[in-house]
């Protein structure tokens, strides 16, 4: 008994001394990551004055999300492949549209007044009108946050013109006004004056030409007034008019009669694109004084209305149209002719959050290990923005957030990680999937929701993933759940492993030769390979939404072994590839499938799949013998990981290695 102890004590030892070897080994992995040390440098060089022990005063420095965001954007656009010089332009431009210095010297006084007292969080979709005069264009869907400079009607004529400026440029541009609003502009009593705020959408851009007028927006029916209960004048209209009615007190019958209502109501959301009858819609959840709660809907073009609106802000609907919805007599809210909109938006609160000095630097640098043990650990704060229910948007940030600072009510994080498992969730009202995602700190499932089925590509084991929007709750049994759903503002996802700008972009790779890849390190190695034997090619079909293999039941229908459903109209022939790689250093065997394998072969499933048995057979023994070079990214496909097991270990075959992209080299 004493010797059985004895061993399974020093088995122990072992797998711990084993673990931590690999921790380490992934900490100098992550230390190594090239994409990673590009996002610090490229971070000194936007902001290189930036310095977190200033505290709360600390510059404006772009938050970690917002530099991958635009790097891996402009990696998608150039395909071909970046330079430091097209992602530092890129970021450059980007980062000076939105912190653009000088123009509250050139502002009208009335806006550098109301911007003492502005703690607005900026909407998703707004537009600057700086930028509308730099692209000459303005996207249908834009919103813009404007403030009147002025108001005047043209002369001759009974045609009302508001002179927009917003806080953050120099520019001013003139709206013709609409003339369901003409009321609100009245010199006399109309609120549409010279130092009102407001949220306008839907609009037309009449672009300047030569020997004409400069650009103005044409009319839109889309325009959201901004109150502000701080404001005497503003605290009296909303109490004498928007205070008197409720939910409760709605009288279908009257409203026939011609009765109006005035409501103020609380968003507390608003719902996702919806098509009802080939017709647009979203509806907004209402919340009065009450606590009862209805539904404002939009259809069609209206439904541009929703980006106005903030989850927590209050909304003050002057005449909406009522409806009464059977068999059930249930009574919503809609945009009608007559209906104006109001809003007192949710202030931006504030709230400082601890974050370690060492954040900036890889976590894994034993130098900084070494002081940290001596010294202890440095704090300093950051002040990031939260919202009614106490959640803290992260989207800012300025470090890379990593899965051991996870906690409750967080939003706006992002995770840099690789994929150790994931599976399809059944018994949901949307297409949810399961993702578990790793780094140095840790290991975390993020439930990926849907808006109708998976839209991400392939995604399999051991890729390098990017993702952005992700939620944090505690559930009732006091677990975290980390959340994303397609449709939420900041949501991305972007799979590194397969991207093809990564195997071309000098300035975001390494090349490793074969022998460094290590089965301890959860990381895409990028290498230039020959093929040195393939000793399997064979085509199946797969999911073209998701890139995995499918199976034919016995009653002849295709279910796709990913995403777990029928998929018949939704196939594609693609190649299964076992190959024995080669370089100066080493052989490795790996499989692929996809883009990689017919970039590899040089032809497509198709073309292979119609060629005569013979040359099939022949096909791989040409090709190796050319010994031409490919650029690889290369994964671990296949491990098991604190007892998950790997989903799709079945598409690899038993092989340890994954080649997620590949290109010829010229």
């Amino acid at each position: 008994m004493k010797e059985t102890h004895s061993n399974s004590k020093l088995h122990e030892i072992a797998d711990n001394e084993i673990s931590a070897m690999e921790i380490d080994l992934e900490e100098e992995a992550e230390e190594e990551d090239p994409f990673l040390k590009f996002i610090d440098y490229a971070k000194s060089v936007l902001t290189p004055d930036y310095d977190i022990e200033e505290g709360e005063e600390q510059l404006n420095a772009p938050g970690w999300s917002w530099i991958v965001s635009r790097i891996l954007r402009t990696c998608i656009a150039y395909s071909s492949g970046v330079t430091t010089a097209i992602l530092l332009s890129d970021l450059s431009q980007a980062w000076s549209e939105q912190n653009r210095s000088g123009a509250q010297k050139k502002r009208p006084e009335c806006i550098n007044q109301l911007a003492k007292t502005h703690k607005r969080v900026k909407l998703p979709k707004t537009v600057t009108i700086d930028s509308i005069y730099e692209k000459n264009f303005l996207s249908f869907s834009s919103v813009i946050e404007a403030v009147i400079v002025d108001a005047f009607v043209l002369p001759g004529t009974n045609i009302h013109i508001l002179t927009l400026g917003d806080f953050w440029s120099s520019n001013t541009i003139d709206l013709y006004l609409h003339r369901r609003y003409y009321s609100l502009a009245d010199p006399n009593c109309g609120i549409l004056k010279k130092g009102r705020e407001i949220f306008l959408t839907g609009c037309y851009l009449r672009t300047s030409t030569a020997g004409s007028a400069q650009s103005r927006l044409l009319p839109t029916e889309y325009i959201v007034t901004l109150l502000n209960e701080d404001l005497d004048d503003d605290a009296m209209l909303i109490g004498a008019q928007f205070c008197s009615d409720s939910f409760s007190s709605i009288l279908p019958d009257a409203f026939n009669r011609g009765v109006s209502y005035s409501f103020y109501a609380r968003i507390e959301s608003i719902g996702s694109l919806e098509i009802q009858d080939s017709i647009q819609r979203k509806q907004i959840i209402l919340v009065d004084d009450d606590g009862v709660r209805l539904t404002f809907s939009l259809w069609g073009d209206q439904v541009l209305l929703a980006n106005c609106f903030s989850v927590g802000s209050m909304l003050a609907l002057d005449r909406p149209f009522i409806a009464c919805l059977e068999p059930f007599n249930e009574i919503s809210l809609e945009y009608g002719s007559e209906t104006q909109l109001y809003t007192v938006p949710l202030l931006h609160h504030e709230e400082q959050v601890s974050v370690a000095l060492t954040q900036n630097r890889y976590p894994g640098s034993k130098l900084l290990k070494a002081l940290e043990a001596s010294q202890g650990p440095q704090v300093s704060q950051v002040t990031l923005p939260c919202n009614s229910l106490g959640s803290i948007d992260f989207s800012n940030y300025p470090f890379r957030p990593l899965v051991t600072d996870l906690r409750d009510k967080m939003t706006g994080i992002s995770l840099y990680g690789t994929v150790t498992d994931i599976k399809s969730e059944q018994n949901f009202s949307r297409t949810t999937f399961s993702m578990r995602v790793k780094e140095t700190t840790g290991s975390i499932w993020a439930k990926l929701h849907f808006l109708d089925s998976w839209s991400l590509g392939r995604l399999a084991l051991g890729h390098t993933v990017y993702i952005s929007g992700l939620t944090c709750t505690k559930t009732k049994n006091n677990r975290l759940e980390v959340l994303w759903f397609e449709d939420a503002t900041g949501s991305v996802l972007v799979n590194l492993s397969c991207l093809p700008a990564l195997l071309n972009s000098y300035c975001l790779q390494k090349l490793s030769s074969l022998s460094e890849l290590s089965d301890a390190m959860c990381r895409t190695y990028i290498c230039q390979i020959w093929l040195d034997q393939i000793p399997f090619v064979t085509t199946r079909f797969s999911h073209i939404l998701c890139g995995h293999y499918v199976n034919k039941l016995p009653s002849g229908v295709y279910e796709c072994n990913f995403c777990c459903r029928s998929c018949d109209s939704e196939v594609v022939r693609t190649f299964h590839l076992k190959v024995t790689l080669a370089d100066e250093t080493a052989k490795i065997s790996a499989w692929c499938t996809g883009h990689a394998a017919t970039e590899l072969l040089q032809i497509s499933p198709d073309e292979f799949d119609e060629l005569p048995e013979e040359e099939q057979y022949m096909y791989p023994t040409s090709i190796q013998h050319e010994h031409e070079r490919f650029t690889v990214a290369i994964v671990k496909c296949k491990r098991q990981t604190n007892g998950f097991a790997d989903t799709l270990a079945h598409e690899t075959d038993s092989m340890n290695w994954e080649i997620s992209r590949a290109l010829k080299c010229e």
